[in-house]
């Protein structure tokens, strides 16, 4: 087809030769997709599990190649399908109007020339004097603009001047209909036209260069693909998902797709399948790892130092996902909004019957620490509890905005992200294999009041069973039980050494207690002071949020936590408060959180309320 598409063109075109032909370049996607796996899993991996020599990483790097190449012609070919189906598709609005256009004029005895014009016959019509007298038939061209008022008797322009008669005749009632008409075949012709021409130059960018090697930037050349396949054909797609459903309704809906349905989803919207909670792991891993380069591209395009920050982290995301990890990484959810969103398990959350999704909190946000030092926490925790029961995932939730700093620390963010992280923890509870998975909620630092205003929703957070809370400043509740979930499944690790457990109420920051002791510096402690636990009040059991969850009044579960280095504030280090999940640094609380999130608590060592 070209720019030169006609009424009759458009009249005879047969849309379903166009799906035919994308079922076509379907197959040829899938057939890649299904050599790609055969050269990862049966001749990749089996190469490397066998082998070690400079001619077996020379043979990985071929075999590297060669899965990049099918990864292409899959992705691509895919492409050309999407965007065969959505010129189909796009082009049955126009092809439905034309048809029900020409029905019409054919109804009314017009006639529809080659060149869209319409003609109408000549009729009797009654002059002011009530006198018969013949309205001479014509031809309406049509205009391809919003339709006009037209009144009864038509524009002005269609008025005409009766032969042997001295005033105005009454238009032929034929002139009317056949303009509008005419005016709708121009339309229906137009938006066609225009259809065609942005498919055209779509389809004519979906070409290989001479000689497949794919490179760094011919993976950029197929991000770009993907974006403008998007944004031509991607309306349909956009349209059919339930994004204001539950998602338990998402997950009803995916399933009901058909499996060319689903991956056409996955190569052209990545974007809108990636982040929806009610979708399975593995398809929302593999829709954020095809949308991961698009996002780099996207803020790379943006600038400036935040954007910066961000594509960083996601590089060395990326890197991260493209090695073999323990356990495997699923990515459940990416972007950059606000301080930058990222969602990443270990282990698939799926599949396992413990899983546990934990909440970073002060001063988290995505960048090179997140993807370096915090996720690494999930890391520990999934392996550990893989030693209590193999059957276990952990998940790190920065679904959220922390804040940044003691100083606008206040419920709002916290207040923000509960929703957020109760539909995602109810897309867990839907998409987990098992009838009735065991899932802990853990929440360190801020991420504890986050989780603890989410358990304070109605009807908690979905799907929990346990509460971790870890170096908290308090979950804005006065008693372990208001969480959900009964006090002896309410657990607490709390180092003496760490200030973040004991920021002072904001009664008694208002009053000036401990004189600022714990507001300024870092993490509000004036630089050249060394405090110890000496420092608190060890009789006041209210902390900044509410009721110090470590205290016997507030009555969850303490279990035994190393105390952390004394704080050196000068030197800004509060490592106290970052090592529970280290099994190095805290043996005693990586070993109790990993014992609760495999289903043990009841081998957990307890420790003394404060």
């Amino acid at each position: 087809m070209t720019l030169t598409l006609t009424w009759q063109m458009l009249r005879d075109l047969k849309t379903s030769g166009l799906t035919q032909a994308g079922d076509r370049w379907h197959e040829v996607s899938s057939r890649s997709a299904a050599d790609r796996g055969q050269v990862d899993r049966a001749m990749s991996a089996k190469l490397r599990e066998t082998q070690e020599s400079e001619s077996a990483e020379a043979a990985l790097r071929g075999l590297r190649r060669l899965s990049r190449n099918f990864q292409y012609l899959q992705t691509e070919c895919g492409l050309v399908r999407t965007a065969l189906n959505g010129l189909a598709g796009d082009l049955a609005e126009p092809q439905s109007q034309l048809k029900q256009a020409l029905d019409d004029a054919a109804a009314l005895n017009l006639t529809v020339r080659e060149d869209g014009s319409v003609s109408y016959p000549a009729t009797e019509v009654a002059d002011m004097t009530g006198a018969k007298r013949e309205a001479p038939g014509g031809n309406s061209q049509g205009d391809a603009r919003l339709p006009l008022d037209r009144s009864g008797l038509g524009p002005p322009g269609q008025r005409s001047l009766h032969p042997g008669y001295s005033g105005f005749v009454p238009t032929n009632p034929n002139a009317a209909k056949a303009q509008e008409v005419a005016d709708r075949i121009a339309r229906a012709v137009r938006s066609a036209q225009e259809i065609d021409a942005r498919y055209a130059k779509v389809l004519h960018g979906l070409r290989a260069e001479k000689g497949l090697d794919v490179t760094a930037a011919t993976l950029k050349d197929v991000a770009r693909d993907t974006a403008d396949v998007r944004s031509t054909a991607g309306m349909h797609l956009a349209e059919g998902i339930p994004q204001d459903k539950d998602p338990a309704e998402r997950k009803r809906w995916w399933d009901g797709l058909s499996e060319e349905q689903r991956q056409e989803y996955l190569k052209v919207a990545p974007d809108l399948i990636g982040d929806l909670d009610g979708i399975p792991a593995v398809m929302r891993d593999e829709a954020n790892r095809r949308h991961l380069p698009l996002l780099i591209e996207a803020l790379e395009r943006r600038g400036g130092d935040d954007a910066k920050d961000k594509i960083d982290a996601l590089r060395m995301l990326q890197d991260k996902l493209e090695k073999p990890s323990n356990p495997p990484m699923f990515l459940l959810g990416i972007g950059s909004e606000g301080n930058g969103r990222a969602i990443v398990s270990y282990g698939d959350p799926d599949a396992s019957k413990h899983v546990a999704a934990y909440v970073p909190g002060l001063g988290t946000k995505l960048d090179g620490d997140f993807v370096e030092e915090t996720m690494k926490r999930a890391q520990d925790t999934a392996l550990g509890a893989q030693e209590v029961d193999p059957s276990s995932a952990a998940i790190i939730w920065l679904g959220y905005d922390a804040p940044q700093n003691v100083d606008v620390m206040d419920k709002g963010d916290a207040q923000r992200g509960a929703p957020a992280y109760n539909e995602f923890m109810s897309g867990l509870s839907v998409t987990n294999a098992h009838e009735d998975p065991h899932v802990t909620a853990i929440g360190h630092s801020y991420g504890s009041l986050t989780v603890g205003t989410a358990a304070q929703q109605a009807g908690g957070i979905p799907g929990v069973d346990d509460v971790i809370l870890l170096g908290s400043p308090g979950v804005d509740a006065q008693k372990a039980t208001e969480l959900g979930v009964g006090k002896g499944h309410v657990f607490v690790g709390a180092a003496d050494n760490d200030p973040v457990t004991h920021l002072p109420s904001k009664r008694e920051v208002g009053l000036g207690v401990i004189a600022g002791s714990v507001l300024g510096g870092p993490l509000g402690v004036p630089a050249g002071i060394e405090v110890g636990r000496d420092l608190f009040d060890a009789g006041n059991d209210d902390v900044y949020f509410g009721k110090d969850p470590a205290s016997e009044a507030f009555g969850a579960q303490r279990f035994r936590v190393d105390d952390g280095p004394r704080m050196v504030f000068e030197a800004g280090l509060f490592d106290a408060h970052s090592q529970y999940f280290d099994p190095v640094k805290d043996q005693d609380s990586a070993e109790s959180i990993a014992k609760i999130v495999g289903g043990s608590p009841e081998h957990i060592v307890r420790e003394k309320h404060r």
